[in-house]
């Protein structure tokens, strides 16, 4: 078995297109049986020694000397780091536990894997059935402030048209799900997975969002067009044409022929190949040398911090009292899934596997043939330009420029996101 080794550039994070070896490794079907005794209910419970021993290593950081920058050009700030530290020590885990098991939740075997999900149906009958994928440094944490405006619209300022029955899976390696023991677990692999489990939940009809490794997840979902997927939504589009991508990797200047929004968008995937791939080359290439964020909890949560810098420094924003996007429990509560399931180094493995069996790179258009709708928030890795979206996506059905949001958009700003979901598939329900 050869394997496509990555290659430390600006554009690491991007795959090249899957070999023919690499392909082989990923089955082609998974055996779509099952019934209700498939489905194991979940619960979640940390114990006291977990939680007083991730209290101790909070407390015992050694930390470093402050950054010789008077700006966060050097990483996550010492300033910033020991605010986290300080609010983490009074953290209340057991209120995200209980909000987390306020939902019923489930594991069932994919594929040889355990697979965790969050599944709750509206009251509504002709609810729409959507699955809704998390990335990294998020995780089910994220999409939690979601499920009651999706489930319940009319207590949410929607109507019963607006209804969703909601599916969240982790992701292989992430919070409840198993960690694969072998390599191969990469986009298209976990997209067939959650086809899979849509059809063993009983649905025949569909949709499916994602951003971030979502995203990826999401639109291979849809290339793959399983029975069922009727339309998807991403809130970090993959429409980068060839010759810009061609353009960004070889450190060029903008074209001088881009529109405004094409021109800002060129200088934000710009600005994040200079500055923001640091996380994705180690990952892509050495995850497992990441022991440092398994023993330490504030190093994992500087890890976690340091993804984009439009997310940084909101998150910063935060931790000095400013109210704005997430809040520091928000915060605390994903970076302490992450420490208690011990998956940091099971998580950053998915870059591995993406990079040496890979899917297309990750901002390129895929060629999707399916009803798509794309939410381009301001603040995300790039704003995903109107002009792009609809040569990358045929069939654009929506295309919304909220307000204000970034990456984790469906947490920083839930009633936004909600609102360009009912949008988004307001047209695909008279198929189900």
């Amino acid at each position: 078995m050869s394997y496509i080794q990555p290659t430390v550039t600006r554009r690491t994070l991007l795959a090249v297109a899957a070999s023919a070896s690499a392909a082989s490794m990923i089955p082609e079907a998974f055996a779509a049986t099952g019934a209700s005794s498939d489905l194991k209910p979940f619960k979640f419970t940390a114990t006291e020694d977990q939680l007083k021993d991730l209290h101790r290593r909070v407390v015992a950081t050694r930390w470093p000397d402050r950054e010789t920058v008077s700006d966060d050009t050097q990483g996550v700030r010492l300033d910033t780091i020991q605010k986290v530290a300080k609010y983490w020590r009074a953290h209340d885990w057991r209120k995200a536990e209980a909000r987390l098991n306020s939902f019923p939740q489930f594991t069932t075997e994919i594929d040889g894997l355990d697979i965790h999900f969050i599944h709750v149906k509206s009251k509504h009958e002709n609810a729409l059935p959507i699955i809704i994928t998390h990335g990294w440094p998020g995780s089910i944490i994220e999409q939690l402030k979601i499920i009651r405006p999706l489930t319940d619209p009319t207590a949410f300022g929607g109507t019963e048209a607006d209804a969703f029955h909601v599916v969240i899976p982790s992701l292989p390696g992430y919070g409840f799900s198993g960690k694969p023991k072998e390599a191969g677990w990469n986009p298209p692999r976990i997209a067939k997975a959650w086809a899979v489990l849509m059809q063993r939940l009983g649905y025949q009809k569909y949709v499916a969002q994602g951003g971030d490794w979502g995203n990826a997840v999401t639109e291979l979902m849809a290339v793959q067009e399983p029975a069922g997927l009727i339309g998807i939504h991403t809130n970090m589009a993959a429409t980068v044409p060839a010759d810009i991508a061609k353009l960004l990797s070889a450190g060029a200047p903008a074209p001088s022929d881009l529109s405004a929004d094409e021109k800002r968008a060129y200088e934000q995937l710009d600005d994040f190949y200079k500055n923001g791939l640091g996380y994705a080359i180690e990952m892509n290439n050495r995850p497992q040398t990441l022991y440092g964020i398994v023993d330490s909890p504030v190093g994992l949560a500087s890890w976690m911090l340091d993804h984009d810098i439009r997310s940084y420094r909101m998150i910063a924003r935060s931790f000095n009292g400013e109210k704005e996007g997430l809040t520091p429990e928000d915060i605390l509560d994903n970076v302490t899934l992450y420490w208690l399931t011990n998956t940091a180094i099971s998580s950053a493995r998915l870059y591995w596997d993406n990079a040496h069996f890979p899917s297309g790179g990750f901002f390129d258009p895929r060629g999707i043939k399916i009803p798509v709708a794309v939410s381009a928030f301001p603040d995300e890795i790039y704003q995903a330009p109107q002009s792009w979206a609809e040569k990358a996506y045929p069939k654009l059905i929506h295309y919304g420029r909220p307000a204000k949001g970034g990456h984790f958009a469906a947490w920083e700003q839930p009633e936004l996101f909600t609102a360009e979901l009912r949008a988004s598939f307001k047209s695909l329900r008279d198929q189900i």
